[in-house]
This record gives structure tokens, sequence and C-alpha cells, in this order.
């Protein structure tokens, strides 16, 4: 089972990602687009154009796992300036950041 609040790091790719990609291209964005290791066991989390759409590629002891959500209707709630189609990097969430955008909550409109 995959468990993302087990002390994995997590990574959202700042540029939009082409959603037709799956295991191998994925794992390439983020040897070479995000400068980091695919085979480490942290969580990587791509977002669609249209931003309706998320993978999430993690690779666990015995190969890697490409999760898929698709809203029906609506975006997943990511601010403009994080995300920038040039952009060759990534920014830290944290496991109740990322519950947060698989929920549609807006990690930078939440109140405390």
């Amino acid at each position: 089972m995959l468990n993302l609040t087990d002390g994995r790091r997590i990574f959202l790719a700042r540029a939009v990602t082409d959603m037709r990609k799956s295991f191998d291209a994925l794992a390439t964005l983020v040897q070479y687009q995000l400068g980091r290791d695919p085979f480490a066991g942290d969580v990587f989390v791509f977002i669609g154009k249209r931003k309706n759409r998320l993978k999430i590629l993690v690779w666990d002891v015995s190969g890697f796992w490409v999760c898929i959500k698709r809203l029906e209707q609506g975006t997943f709630a990511v601010p403009a300036p994080l995300l920038d189609p040039t952009a060759k990097s990534s920014v830290t969430l944290s496991p109740a950041e990322m519950a947060m955008l698989l929920e549609g909550i807006s990690v930078h409109r939440a109140t405390y």
C-alpha cells in the first residue's frame, strides 16, 4: 500500500506536465528536469496543463507506482505563481499540504 505520511519527501513539479507520460518518462523528468533521484523513494507530483489531472510517481522496493487523479469538475487548487511552464524545479510539500491539494483546498488561502 502506498503511504504518503511515512516520512517520504514530497516534491511538486513547478512545470505543467504532459499527462500522457508514464513510468519511464516521469522518472526521466524527475532526474533531468528536477535534478532528483527517482529511485530515492521520494514522492513526485505532476500537474497537467488544465490543472484537472494529477500524477504521482513513487519508487518502492520493487518498482514504480504511478497514481493518477482526474477531477470531473473544477481544478486542483495550485496557486498560479507555483506553476510555471518553463520552470525546471520543484517545491516541497508537507503531507498535510499534499492532502489539501488532493482535496482541492488551496494551501495558500487556508488559515490556521
